[in-house]
Formats: structure tokens, sequence, C-alpha cells
């Protein structure tokens, strides 16, 4: 397993993973406004425990969105600042896979649907499907009012897992779906995501970054001299 650090502040959730020498540590707390305090000091806590230096890293992987506009923002900040300090590449992640991987880690299911509460009457939303050892994408990630969720699905079964904080915040969206415990991204299960990124190279260069957040009112802020 390659050496990567997984930051994610893409919602309410802050929390860090380490890949290093094929073993997986994290560090996970709720902490819905003092993201830009806890992600550094996290960080290092998690590097100190596993006698890593940021030096070892191969890559920084981040929580690309959709998801909080400002969460987005301050993780790819602080994923890009550490990524150019260190002259390494970095992963995006989409935070509604990540959360696909959450519940596939805890309840083996091939079949999930996410959606995060995107405030104002909608939702993000994806659909995925574990095939041959990978994640399919039966519904790319959108952004939807609650109600048009039941046209957009498909071929939903007994084994359909539900993923996110959309559940929680409409939660009839769909009757015959099973409810996993997987509300909040987590960075452990970004990272895997994210280490199967890096075996297929498919990584980017910290200048090319570029954040997830399908409502087209939003700006980002791109790094100097980008245009």
């Amino acid at each position: 397993m390659s050496t990567i650090l997984a930051i994610d502040t893409s919602t309410e959730a802050c929390s860090v993973a380490l890949s290093y020498q094929n073993e997986i540590t994290y560090d996970f707390i709720i902490s819905a406004r003092d993201h830009t305090k806890q992600i550094l000091p996290m960080v290092d806590k998690l590097l100190k425990q596993s006698d890593c230096s940021l030096s070892k890293i191969d890559a920084i992987a981040f929580g690309q969105g959709p998801g909080s506009f400002t969460g987005v923002r301050i993780g790819i900040g602080v994923a890009q600042g550490l990524a150019l300090g260190i002259g390494k590449p970095m992963i995006g992640v989409s935070t509604l896979m990540t959360l696909v991987q959450g519940v596939y880690r805890t309840e083996q299911a091939t079949d999930i649907i996410a959606a995060i509460d995107a405030r104002m009457n909608e939702v993000y939303l994806g659909q995925y499907r574990y095939i041959n050892n990978q994640w399919q994408t039966i519904i790319p990630e959108c952004v939807i009012a609650p109600e048009q969720v039941i046209e957009k699905v498909q071929n939903i079964n007994e084994n359909s897992y539900s993923a996110g904080t959309g559940w929680q915040t409409y939660p009839n969206m769909l009757n015959n779906i099973k409810r996993s415990n997987i509300l909040l991204p987590h960075a452990q299960d970004l990272i895997v995501i994210a280490d199967q990124k890096w075996k297929r190279k498919d990584i980017i260069n910290v200048e090319e970054v570029e954040p997830t957040y399908l409502r087209n009112e939003v700006t980002w802020k791109k790094l100097p001299g980008r245009q």
C-alpha cells in the first residue's frame, strides 16, 4: 500500500487518515465550525503516532466535495499547502463515494445511494454499485430536490443501502432502502479509494485541483498564476 495522507473537511466532520507501512491510522471528530483550527494539529498528531514524516508521503488525498462550500475550500486549501510544501501530487476523492466506501466497510453493501443535505431544500445525490472489485457510478453526482430522488434512482432492491445526512433530513425520499449508520464521510474510507486511484496513476498536480460544488453560483479562488 502506498503512503498517503488523507484530509476531509467537506462536512461537519473533520477527519484525517494515513496509510503507512501497510497500515491505516486515522482520527475523526465532529467540529462544525473549527475545521481550520483542528485539521493541522490532527495531521501532526497522526504523523507522530505513526512515526512518519511528511517527506515520506507519496501523495495527499482530499475530499473534493460536494459538501459544505466552506468545508470543501478549507480541506483543499490545507491539502494543497501540504502537497506544495513536499512537492507531491494530490488525489481528489468524491465526498459521496467516500460515504459509499464507509457503508461497504460496515455493511459489505454493494448497492448504495449517497445523499448529503445540501440545504435550500436540496440534496447532493449519487448512486454507486460495486462490480468487479470497483465502484461503478449508476447516477453521477448531482444536486436535486428530495421529492425527485424517487424518479432518479435505478433498480432499488432489498440489498440497497443509504449513506449520508440527506436521509436523516429527508427520511421519506425512498421507503424501500436499508438505512446505514454512515452519515458523514471518514478519511479512513477516503484513503482506500485514494490508494486505488494512486495505483491507476489517477493523480492531480497541485495547481490543477478543482473542488466539486455542483451549484454554479459558487466560485473557487484558484492558486496564483491560474486563469
